[in-house]
């Protein structure tokens, strides 16, 4: 007889995963832009791009694309802070609340970064940008692992397959790959 999950922890869950996707096409949609250069297409003028408000009506494809990753971030950031609150607000274990706590802490100094990436389009600034995602992107996965899981016993094997992911992608950016 399959075992019944909470609303509360269905949810957790849910969240927890939807946050790690996000995140993940999220850095995805990154790589795009900046390999392709789209952040020039605002020629250094950040917030604003093109002079739109709000990205409405972008000039080009570069704007739109440089726009939806700024869309897609802002929507990530508020999920990571969601789940940041929903695991301290509903009584997560330590290992959870850090997690999601060091996620939501690093994600003003990925705002700067992203800001620079447009205004001094830099390979140094690009790297620090990306490896801030990844810093972002490694807590929030092992938050959905360890949920999935249903405790945070996760076989430590599983964890650090996870945990293994950004250093290679990081390695793999840094070589030119």
């Amino acid at each position: 007889m399959p075992s019944v999950i909470p609303d509360g922890e269905q949810r957790f869950r849910s969240l927890a995963v939807a946050t790690a996707v996000l995140t993940y096409l999220l850095i995805l949609i990154g790589i795009y832009t900046a390999t392709a250069g789209f952040g020039l297409t605002c020629e250094a003028r950040w917030p604003v791009c093109d002079g739109a408000v709000f990205g409405l009506f972008p000039a080009n494809w570069g704007s739109f694309v440089e726009w939806f990753h700024r869309l897609v971030a802002m929507v990530a950031g508020f999920a990571i802070l969601g789940l940041a609150g929903a695991a301290w607000r509903g009584g997560r274990s330590r290992r959870v609340r850090y997690a999601t706590a060091a996620a939501a802490l690093v994600l003003p100094s990925q705002i700067i970064l992203g800001a620079l990436t447009v205004t001094q389009y830099e390979l140094l600034i690009l790297a620090a940008h990306f490896a801030t995602a990844l810093l972002i992107f490694l807590p929030v996965t092992a938050v959905a692992v360890w949920s999935l899981a249903g405790s945070d016993a996760v076989d430590a094997r599983r964890l650090a397959t996870v945990a293994a992911v950004p250093p290679v992608a990081l390695a793999l950016f840094v070589a030119g790959a």
